[in-house]
C-alpha cells in the first residue's frame, strides 16, 4: 500500500469557515433567473449530499443553478477530463496516469465517506456475520463459494451457516464503489493484489451465478431481490439498505478486530491516514491502521479545472466549493449526518482551499 505524505502542518482557521459565515450572515436574496450554470455528474454515492446541498445552496446564491447526475465515478471522472461537467464527482482520485494526462484537472476532497458490506441470507441478516478481505476476496474469484465455507465458518463460530452458494454482485458501471472496494481486497490479499488489482473498472473473475448492478441503488435492489447474496454499498444508501433489510458485516481491520461502519470507526481511519495527505490530495485512506479503524473509508472528490473553458463559471465554482468544505456550510452536521459521511479535517480542508484557489 503506498502512501503519499503531506505536511502536517496545522494552519489558521480555513477561509471557507469565514466565507461561509459571511454568506449565512446575508439577508436573504430575492428570487431571480440564475445567470450561471454548474453541472454535477458522477458518483452515486456522493450524489444524496450533492441533492441536499443544491437545495439549500440555491437559497444563498440564487443566480447559480447547480445540476446533479448519478452516474458513476468513472463517468464523473471521465466528465472533468473532457470538460462535459463543471464538476466531477468521484470516491476515487485520478490515477497517476490519469492525473499526468491532464494536469489542469484538481482532486479536490469534500467529505469522508465509507462503504458497507451487505448481504442477504434468510434468517440471519440481523446476525452481523463477520467478514474480512482474504474471505470476500476469495467470495468475488469463486474460490469461497459457499455459505458455510470453512473460512466464513471460522469467523462465525457460533452461527448456523447453510450450505447455499454466495452470489457476489458487483457493479457493472465504471464506479468509485468498486475502486474502494478492490483496494481493501489488494491491500489485505496477496493473491488479489498479485492477479487482479483495483480500479474503477477490472477485470473481474468469472464466478458462478455472479450478478452485475447500476449504482448503489442497483446494488440495493439487487442484493435484496437475491437470496444468498453479498455486496458493497456506499454508506449514503443506508437508509435504503435498512429497509431492505439486508445484512451488514463486521469487517476485520488492520487490527484484527471487527469493526462497523460508524462516525467514531470512520474518523479514527481517516486521522490514522489523513496527516499522510499530499498537496494534490490523492490519497489512500483504505485499510488504515488503527484498534477502531473500519476498513473501507475514503475522501469524496469534486474533480475540477483549474482553467475553466468560461471565465464567468470561475468564481461561482469557487464559491460553491468553499461553502461545501465549509463546517459552516456543506460540511455541516445537518448534511452529513444524513449521509453517514464526516466533516474533513482542519488540515486537509486547508489543502482543499488552497486547490479550490488554484479554479480561474
Amino acid at each position: 500500500m503506498l502512501l503519499r505524505r503531506g505536511r502536517g502542518l496545522r494552519l489558521r482557521p480555513p477561509a471557507a469557515a469565514l466565507f461561509a459565515l459571511a454568506l449565512l450572515a446575508l439577508p436573504a436574496a430575492p428570487v431571480q433567473a440564475a445567470t450561471v450554470a454548474l453541472s454535477e455528474t458522477g458518483s452515486t454515492l456522493l450524489y444524496p449530499l450533492f441533492k441536499l446541498w443544491i437545495a439549500d445552496y440555491a437559497r444563498i446564491a440564487p443566480d447559480v443553478a447547480i445540476t446533479a447526475a448519478a452516474t458513476g465515478s468513472g463517468a464523473g471522472i471521465a466528465a472533468a477530463m473532457s470538460g462535459a461537467a463543471a464538476v466531477g464527482a468521484s470516491d476515487a482520485y485520478m490515477s497517476d496516469e490519469q492525473a499526468e494526462q491532464n494536469r489542469a484537472i484538481i482532486n479536490i476532497p469534500l467529505a469522508i465517506s465509507a462503504q458497507t458490506v451487505n448481504y442477504n441470507v434468510p434468517g440471519l441478516n440481523g446476525a452481523g456475520l463477520r467478514l474480512d478481505g482474504p474471505v470476500l476476496a476469495g467470495i468475488y474469484a469463486g474460490s469461497v463459494a459457499f455459505w458455510d465455507d470453512a473460512a466464513i465458518a471460522a469467523l462465525n463460530p457460533k452461527a448456523k451457516l447453510p450450505h447455499r452458494r454466495i452470489v457476489p454482485i458487483r457493479r457493472a458501471d465504471a464506479s468509485g464503489d468498486t475502486f474502494i472496494f478492490t483496494q481493501f481486497l489488494d491491500f489485505s490479499t496477496q493473491s488479489w493484489e498479485d492477479k487482479i488489482g483495483y480500479g474503477t473498472q477490472i477485470a473481474w473473475p468469472k464466478v458462478p451465478g455472479e450478478r452485475t448492478a447500476t449504482g448503489n441503488a442497483g446494488m440495493v435492489q439487487t442484493a435484496a431481490a437475491t437470496p444468498y447474496s453479498v455486496a458493497y454499498i456506499g454508506i449514503s444508501f443506508r437508509n435504503a439498505i435498512v429497509r431492505a433489510e439486508l445484512g451488514t458485516a463486521p469487517l476485520k481491520n488492520q487490527s484484527n478486530r471487527f469493526v462497523l461502519p460508524t462516525a467514531e470507526t470512520i474518523a479514527a481511519a481517516a486521522s490514522a491516514l489523513d496527516p499522510r495527505t499530499p498537496p494534490d490530495q490523492r490519497l489512500s485512506l483504505v485499510f488504515a491502521p488503527g484498534d477502531d479503524s473500519y476498513p473501507l473509508v475514503n475522501y469524496e472528490y469534486a474533480l475540477v479545472s483549474t482553467r475553466q473553458a468560461r471565465p464567468e463559471t470561475a468564481a461561482p465554482l469557487r464559491n460553491f466549493l468553499l461553502w461545501a468544505v465549509s463546517l459552516q456550510g456543506g460540511n455541516a452536521a445537518k448534511y452529513l449526518d444524513a449521509v453517514g459521511f464526516i466533516p474533513l479535517p482542519d488540515f486537509i480542508r486547508a489543502l482543499s482551499e488552497k486547490q479550490i484557489g488554484e479554479i480561474k
